[in-house]
């Protein structure tokens, strides 16, 4: 039943670039972020495809990296919080979740 939510919601779709893996982690933390709502499952799944089709898996590889690199203090923090494309790197996957939010939540 977890497999038809996270791929078969309706919605979304299953690119190609994105490894089953980023797919499970993405809706089962979802879920768990939204477990008060009766149908997350559908929902996070809906949002994951949204995000997918709006940012090919390696952009959303690198932004992850650098939201998880910018929590670093000190000198290798202020990079990743800093630059301008790091900023962009973030700034596209922020775009994607918040089309997402719109569309699936």
């Amino acid at each position: 039943m977890a497999a038809a939510l996270i791929w078969g919601a309706a919605g979304a779709t299953e690119p190609q670039d994105y490894p089953e893996s980023a797919r499970a982690d993405y809706v089962f933390a979802c879920v768990k972020a939204n477990a008060g709502m009766p149908d997350a499952g559908e929902r996070c799944a809906c949002s994951f495809g949204v995000i997918a089709n709006g940012l090919p898996y390696s952009k959303y590889v690198e932004a992850e990296t650098v939201l998880s690199m910018s929590q670093e203090t000190g000198r290798l923090g202020e990079v990743f919080r800093s630059t301008a494309p790091a900023k962009a790197q973030v700034d596209a996957l922020r775009r994607a979740q918040a089309e997402a939010e719109v569309r699936c939540f």
